[in-house]
């Protein structure tokens, strides 16, 4: 059986009892058949700014506004000791391997003075010299000098590809403790405003306005900013001190080289010291690669080289060998050859010293001699570093991606020989080596590497157990991978995943946790073009998602909305709804904080209704909450209403009513009709309001009459439905002042009779008009009047109910009042009677009526002044 990879026999699944025991432990209420659970995805919930940000490697971030319980509040100073444990993880690691001879910093003790002093007095210095001048150095002893000048001591930061607001940020965490915090703009300004350190700053890469940006944020620090002559210069107006920095004398180079071999140089080693010295302008860096080629001559010369050749145990006997055979014959001679006793010619001491010292051209350039007789693990190693533009991986990396379980040593061959150098917490290849090695040909295979590093990195920054500060430390180098693969992305197999999608994939949520930002948005937007590439619709749309939430967190709306738009877009035709969910409402808090409502994507995935056409007029100032598009209604007819004040006044509100011209219509459809729906909304909210009031204002004149014939009506009524009409039996007044029948009874008798009751048939009958009716009369019935005189009433007042037919003109009255008469008898009266004004009578017909109210007796006898025949009806 293969230890390594044990059979299902070995785990108790072949019946065998005693194998059984072998098996772990499990929870005996657990089922045989459950599978295990797989690892949760790391979710980070941080705060930023004013926002309060989850994130998701799922479905994409999750961001809301910060509850106040949720703020932190202000961040604490960190102490001298939290300090010195800040400031030593942003060394670069100590290579593995033997310890390598320190070189004590020559030839600058002038320049170190200088910067201490200008330090010491407050004053910000630019240190300006060429790749490998020793500018690192140099700041290591400064830093030393200047621990105790600050209250906040000495922070080192590094520009490598880092803008003027990352560094704020690096700063700020620096001397602040503020753990899962990114403020905002104004609070980070407030927050660098009061540290009061000396900064000290290499690699810079930015001059000019950002430079004096980041210096006029800090007015409290002391600025020591390391940068090569090609970076822009500061402003004219920047109070920033020049050093520059240059070569080493001949002499001092030939000290350093003395050092860097352990011994004093030969009368011709110095000679081609000289000539080095004149070839590379004095550059510390090129001596310390000279230094490590003289020690390899220095190998090759005592044969040290054969052990690399041929093992360490090359020289050990084999068991099986013949007793009696030397110890210096080969493995494969026979019994009986015969023992050389000669002596190799590369031992003899003449011979070794004869080995040529490397020519000018190759100590100018020593990458790739230098390269050449180091082992296969750190060759490898290079090739990683050509691919990745210069980034060394971390030597914890170097095992897999070497494919060697000792291939973390080949960090320390390298940095031994020269070949790398410290950039902040990492290294990467020495100026001028990347150059050097591709034109030796390791670079010829740089996309392979490229995809095995990308293949490991992806595997890595996705495991449960690396945090995001680890993913974050290698940051550059797998953002080369990504810059490097993104533009040869292809569709993968039906059973394949693009690895460079996969890898954006997980390194942007650690990147985001981590707090590297830059780092985040430039994986992000690698991922977005990668998944377009490869045809992956839905990480196109996770990309875009968290390009929108980084947007809205930097307070870039516009782009924060058209990148969540598209998102939502894109998931909305996967009909993915959990991340459609996500995006729109981040989309919604974007609409908050603009001002202004989501556009055609924020409902994507829902069904949007056609634009409304039929649009009013709204306030200027608009309605800042967000509705849907309103439905054209089904029927265009126009809207008339009408107001109880003058007939005048219905035609404006009629006009008013309606809809808009078509030609409006038309200039406010598609697009920018939708653009614009708060104003629909206004607009749609007065019509409703305007209607309502309408729709009261009648409710409340009709019904303003305190004694309501409907109300008096009792439980056994005297009226009845006729035969042959659909109106009860009473009669139908007509209108005496022209403005034409109301089409409905609204007055009630004018006296209730002896029992005191409305609508009995005591009742005296009215006095009948002298026009006849346009409708069908009543029915008719015979009863006899009260034989005693009425008691006079008066009509209660004339109601204000407007006439419904403006367009009909009012006909003025040219007869008299009927005076008041006493009769034994009712008797319908044959003479007009219309009059402008409530009338008192003692006859039992009852005065005529007005132009509103009319008379009416349920059960007197009426005549049909149309000729229509009559019919007696029955008195309930």
């Amino acid at each position: 059986m293969d230890p390594n990879s044990r059979e299902p026999e070995e785990y108790g699944h072949d019946g065998d009892a005693h194998a059984s025991s072998r098996r772990p432990p499990r929870d005996p209420l657990a089922s045989d058949f459950a599978q295990h659970t797989p690892a949760l995805a790391r979710t980070v919930q941080l705060v930023a700014g004013d926002y309060l940000l989850t994130v998701n490697p799922v479905d994409g971030s999750e961001i809301e506004a910060c509850p106040p319980g949720e703020r932190p509040g202000r961040p604490e100073k960190l102490g001298p000791a939290e300090r010195a444990e800040v400031a030593r993880a942003a060394r670069p690691p100590v290579p593995p391997g033997p310890a390598q001879p320190e070189l004590l910093l020559l030839a600058r003790q002038e320049e170190r003075e200088r910067l201490v002093r200008l330090l010491a007095r407050g004053r910000s210095v630019r240190l300006t010299g060429p790749a490998g001048s020793g500018r690192t150095s140099l700041l290591d002893v400064v830093a030393e000098d200047c621990a105790d000048l600050a209250p906040d001591g000495v922070v080192r930061l590094n520009g490598f590809h880092r803008t003027s607001s990352d560094l704020l940020h690096d700063l700020f965490y620096a001397v602040h403790n503020a753990p899962l915090h990114r403020p905002d703009r104004d609070e980070l300004l407030s927050y660098v405003r009061e540290i009061g350190a000396v900064v000290v700053l290499d690699d810079v890469e930015f001059g000019g306005a950002a430079l004096d940006e980041l210096l006029d944020a800090t007015p409290e620090c002391a600025f020591l900013v390391a940068a090569t002559p090609d970076v822009p210069a500061p402003s004219a107006d920047s109070a920033l001190e020049e050093v520059f920095l240059g070569g080493l004398e001949r002499a001092d180079g030939v000290e350093l080289l003395e050092r860097a071999v352990g011994r004093v140089l030969t009368e011709e080693e110095a000679n081609w010291a000289g000539d080095l010295w004149f070839e590379s302008e004095g550059l510390p860096l090129r001596f310390v690669q000279a230094g490590a080629l003289l020690r390899q001559r220095e190998r090759q010369r005592a044969g040290a080289g054969a052990v690399d050749e041929f093992g360490v145990f090359a020289d050990v006997t084999p068991v099986d060998a013949p007793f009696d055979a030397p110890f210096d014959a080969p493995f494969d001679a026979p019994f009986d050859a015969p023992f050389d006793t000669s002596s190799d010619s590369s031992t003899d001491p003449d011979e070794r010293e004869h080995v040529p010292l490397p020519a000018l051209g190759e100590a100018a350039a020593p990458a790739p001699l230098l390269a050449a007789r180091l082992s296969d693990s750190a060759r490898a190693t290079l090739r990683f570093a050509v691919a990745l533009g210069g980034e060394v991986p971390h030597q914890a990396h170097l095992p897999a991606l070497v494919g060697d379980t000792h291939a973390d040593a080949a960090l320390g061959e390298l940095a031994s020989c020269g070949l790398v150098s410290p950039v902040g917490s990492r290294f990467r290849l020495a100026a001028g080596v990347q150059t050097q090695l591709e034109a030796a040909g390791y670079g010829d295979d740089i996309e392979a590497q490229a995809r095995t590093a990308a293949q490991h990195y992806a595997w890595w920054a996705g495991h449960p157990s690396v945090t995001p500060e680890r993913v974050c430390a290698e940051a550059d180098a797998v953002l080369a991978a990504l810059g490097l693969l993104v533009p040869g992305t292809t569709p993968p197999a039906e059973d394949e995943e693009s690895v460079t999608v996969l890898l954006a994939r997980t390194a942007a949520p650690a990147f985001a946790a981590g707090g590297h930002w830059s780092a985040w948005e430039r994986a992000l937007r690698s991922g977005a073009e990668a998944s377009r590439l490869a045809g992956d619709v839905s990480e196109q749309a996770y990309f875009h998602h968290e390009l929108g939430i980084l947007a809205l967190c930097g307070g870039q709306l516009d782009r924060a909305r058209a990148e969540l738009e598209s998102s939502i877009g894109l998931r909305g035709a996967l009909a993915d709804k959990r991340g459609a969910v996500a995006g729109r409402r981040a989309l919604a808090l974007v609409a908050d904080r603009s001002g202004t409502v989501p556009g055609l994507a924020a409902m994507a995935g829902e069904e949007v209704p056609d634009a409304r056409y039929e649009e009013s007029q709204s306030p200027p100032g608009g309605v800042p909450a967000a509705f849907p598009q309103l439905q054209r209604p089904a029927d265009s007819s126009t809207l008339v209403t009408y107001q109880a004040s003058s007939p005048s006044s219905s035609a404006p509100r009629s006009n008013g009513a309606a809809g808009s011209s078509p030609a409006s219509h038309k200039a406010r459809g598609g697009l920018k009709g939708l653009a614009k729906r708060n104003l629909v909304a206004a607009g749609a909210g007065a019509l409703l309001v305007a209607v309502l009031g309408t729709v009261v204002t009648l409710g409340v004149t009709s019904e303003n009459d305190a004694n309501n014939p409907s109300d008096q009506v009792g439980v056994n009524p005297s009226a009845s439905q006729g035969l042959n009409d659909g109106s009860l039996g009473a009669d139908v007044p007509k209108n005496d002042d022209g403005s034409g029948d109301t089409g409905a009874a609204t007055s009630r008798p004018t006296d209730p009779g002896p029992d005191g009751t409305y609508g009995t048939s005591d009742d005296p009958t009215p006095t009948e008009a002298a026009e006849p009716s346009d409708r069908p009369s009543g029915t008719q019935g015979s009863s006899s009047g009260s034989s005693t005189p009425s008691r006079p009433t008066t009509p209660p007042p004339s109601s204000s109910k407007p006439p419904t037919s403006p367009s009909k003109p009012p006909t003025t009255s040219t007869s008299p009042s009927t005076p008041p008469t006493t009769s034994t008898s009712p008797s319908p009266s044959t003479s007009p009677t219309p009059t402008t004004s409530p009338s008192t009578s003692d006859s039992a017909s009852g005065p005529a009526s007005s132009p509103v109210e009319s008379s009416s007796s349920a059960g007197a006898p009426q005549s049909s002044e149309a000729g229509t025949p009559s019919s007696s009806g029955s008195v309930i």
